[in-house]
């Protein structure tokens, strides 16, 4: 555990490093974005900048406009209450889920339980080394489960790297029992075509659904063969999840999606989807599909159907997630231009790409559309080495208003209101300097979620990051208590 030492700079407005931000163009060429870290069990690789480059970031931190090298700042409503670096697990950090006193934590070689009860002071119950990209990471009752996005010699915790070429090759879901905290066990694992990387849980009292996303076909795989136009569904009894099992692969793209470039120079081709975000108590689901974002039904949670379908080609290039408002009559969807992999919170990118999309639920049942209302970006500006876009994050539950904390990676933690649909405002944040002045490295917050009365950050390079927000506008939240949360899973905090 390490202490933090904090800085409160005044806030700074979108057009510093204005000058560099041409020269990172080239990072954000052509190609399709895919969602970063590509598949894969290695750390992100770090593109070297020149000295003028370096020079540019190093005024900027002179000048106040960014923090310096790891140095931590953040709005007057916000406070930093305890960092805990990464320990036995040194790949990245990825995504988080909760259950009563304990917090869930993905890593790229496995995951780590945290015990939060004192959350000022939460202490490491166990870490389970389990390599394989990206360990996607949820929990529902006594079981958790873990995406596998990279190909595998086989399906055991022990399992190393194998081209997708081969046969033989598995990657899929696992699935532990963590009745024991202490000691989780692993008990079943369902392959799936091209892979987990990410899946959504839609609960049940006897079983559980789990929806797996994954893209990215190539005809060389033997396991993730084109098109690649659904989603798998597993169904997983709770009381036997050694007999989970695929029961579905609906298909959502019947016309084969997107097409991508050079029909929408600059947008994903959309091969499956990258994440899906269900409201349980509305039977709706938002699918984030790489070239396209879906709304559906899942009254029969082994059929989805497709009630809407947006596209956006013009500032959207890779629909990454999606988070509905408390009312679902809105969806936020998040765009992660450059996959995650470049700096793109400046002035050469603007305001409307690598943002949120706001837009509102018209209508009703099966005639509701998606209508977009705005972007929604954070305008502090970052250094030109620092990996910065739209990533995960979650709705904080005040009645009558829609409220959010969200990730962007070296762009740190965001509190906004998108209350009025059409002017969305940040009203918080906490951010750390760049990790490097002389190359574009991936760091910072993966998912940034509230729980229980706090916001907790896996940051892919710092480790477990754990925020106190005080603000009028979300205080309400702190009385909200849940019981288990995973934010693909959006509960119903007023209805329970």
């Amino acid at each position: 555990m390490t202490s933090l030492h904090t800085t409160q700079v005044r806030r700074r407005r979108l057009g510093v490093a204005a000058a560099a931000a041409g020269l990172f163009a080239a990072l954000l060429t052509a190609g399709p974005a895919a969602a970063t870290p590509d598949p894969g069990d290695s750390s992100a690789t770090r593109t070297g900048l020149s000295a003028a480059q370096e020079a540019v970031a190093t005024a900027a931190i002179e000048d106040g406009e960014i923090p310096g090298v790891d140095e931590i700042v953040h709005s007057d409503n916000i406070t930093p209450l305890v960092n805990i670096p990464k320990d036995a697990l040194k790949g990245l950090n990825t995504d988080l889920a909760f259950q009563g006193k304990y917090a869930f934590a993905g890593n790229y070689d496995g995951f780590r339980i945290y015990d939060i009860s004192n959350p000022r002071s939460p202490k490491t119950v166990t870490q389970v080394l389990c390599p394989g990209s990206q360990n996607d990471i949820s929990v529902s009752g006594n079981l958790l489960f873990l995406s596998t996005d990279s190909s595998r010699s086989d399906n055991s915790c022990a399992s190393t790297t194998q081209p997708a070429t081969e046969k033989s090759s598995w990657e899929g879901m696992k699935i532990f029992d963590i009745s024991d905290k202490r000691n989780p066990k692993y008990v079943a694992a369902v392959e799936t075509a091209c892979g987990s990387h990410t899946h959504t849980l839609v609960p049940g009292r006897s079983s559980v659904y789990v929806y797996v996303s994954s893209y990215s076909p190539n005809e060389t795989f033997p396991d993730c063969q084109p098109p690649h136009d659904g989603i798998s569904v597993i169904k997983v009894p709770r009381k036997a999840p050694e007999q989970a099992e695929i029961v579905n692969f609906p298909v959502l793209f019947p016309d084969g999606g997107n097409p991508g470039a050079p029909t929408n120079p600059g947008v994903s081709k959309t091969t499956g989807c990258h994440d899906i975000t269900v409201l349980p108590s509305k039977d709706l689901a938002a699918g984030a599909c790489m070239g396209d974002g879906l709304l559906f039904s899942i009254k029969d949670p082994e059929n989805p159907k497709i009630i809407d379908r947006v596209q956006d080609n013009v500032n959207f290039a890779f629909w990454h997630s999606a988070t509905f408002n408390q009312k679902a009559d809105k969806v936020v969807f998040t765009d992660e231009l450059g996959g995650g992999g470049a700096a793109t919170c400046n002035e050469e990118i603007g305001p409307k790409r690598g943002a949120d999309g706001i837009y509102d639920i018209v209508g009703k049942g099966d005639h509701r559309k998606l209508v977009f209302r705005s972007y929604f970006k954070i305008d502090r500006p970052q250094a030109a080495t620092e990996v910065c876009v739209a990533h995960n994050g979650s709705i904080i539950p005040v009645k009558g208003r829609d409220l959010m904390v969200q990730a962007w990676y070296q762009g740190g933690v965001s509190v906004w209101d998108f209350t009025d649909s059409s002017a969305p405002k940040e009203i918080g944040y906490f951010e750390r300097g760049p990790v490097s002045l002389d190359a574009v490295t991936t760091a910072g917050p993966w998912s940034a979620y509230y729980y229980n009365g706090y916001i907790y950050s896996n940051d892919i390079a710092k480790g477990f990051d754990v925020l106190k927000l005080d603000d009028r506008r979300t205080d309400p939240a702190k009385r909200v208590r849940m019981p288990e949360l995973n934010v693909q899973t959006q509960p119903d905090y007023f209805d329970r």
